[in-house]
Parts: structure tokens; C-alpha cells; sequence
């Protein structure tokens, strides 16, 4: 069982990033953008972390393995992808407006897919990639 750890930070770095740039679109006060953006950044490095390492996972919290269905690395990776997509969406539906009411954001589901089929392919994408990016430190 093989860490792949810097390359799940690069790779979860940059779908934090297109994730933040996307919020930043819809959020106006400078705080909750940078607060969003981090919290984008954190979640994106946490998920493509336990998608690129589900041996991993699984080691350090055998229950997982047990369940049914979720023992299957593919549908453990789906799941992280189906937790990404309510995440989103949750976080963006609940910005805090003026007055501290929820100005309703919404982030598109669209975009909340796309980011989580991101998530989802970065183990399988990562051999085709790691030629192109050889030149980062750690790879």
C-alpha cells in the first residue's frame, strides 16, 4: 500500500481552486470569499486524498471495508464524489447575506457534478497527468 501523497495535494489544490473561483463568482463580501475559498481548498485536498488512497482508508478505518458495497474502491470513491456534491451545493445554499440571513447562493449543480467527477477521476486520470507535471517537486 503504496501513499500517494503529493500528488493527491497538487491535484486537490488545483479542484480547490477551480471550485473557490467558481464560488467567487456568487459570494460578495471579501471574507466569506477567502473563508470559502480555504474551506474549498481544505475539503478538495481531504477528498482527492482519500480517493487517490482508498487502501488507505480502508486501513486505517477497517469498518469501511465491512460494509457492504462501500468495501469496493470504485464505490467508495463515488460516495466521496456524492458527499463533495452536497457539500457544495450545501455550503453555497447557506452563505451568510447581511444581517446574518442566507442569501441563497445555490452554487449550480452542474458545477457541483463536475467538481466531484473531478474528485472521482483524479486516481484513475493521475498516470496520464503525472508525465505532463513530472517537473513539480515530489513527483
Amino acid at each position: 500500500m503504496e501513499l500517494v501523497i503529493l500528488p493527491a495535494v497538487y491535484l486537490g489544490l488545483v479542484i480547490g481552486l477551480y471550485e473557490a473561483i467558481l464560488l467567487h463568482r456568487d459570494v460578495s463580501i471579501p471574507a466569506h470569499r477567502f473563508g470559502h475559498m480555504i474551506h474549498a481548498l481544505i475539503f478538495s485536498v481531504v477528498a482527492v486524498f482519500a480517493t487517490m488512497n482508498v487502501d488507505f482508508v480502508f486501513g486505517s478505518i477497517p469498518s469501511l471495508s465491512n460494509i457492504m458495497y462501500i468495501g469496493n474502491p470504485l464505490v467508495f470513491r463515488i460516495l466521496i464524489g456524492i458527499i463533495v456534491m452536497i457539500k457544495i451545493h450545501t455550503i453555497s445554499a447557506v452563505a451568510p447575506g447581511m444581517a446574518g440571513a442566507s442569501i441563497g447562493l445555490k452554487e449550480k449543480w452542474s458545477h457541483s457534478f463536475i467538481i466531484a467527477g473531478l474528485i472521482i477521476a483524479t486516481y484513475y486520470i493521475w498516470p496520464y497527468i503525472e508525465p505532463v507535471v513530472g517537473f513539480l517537486p515530489g513527483i
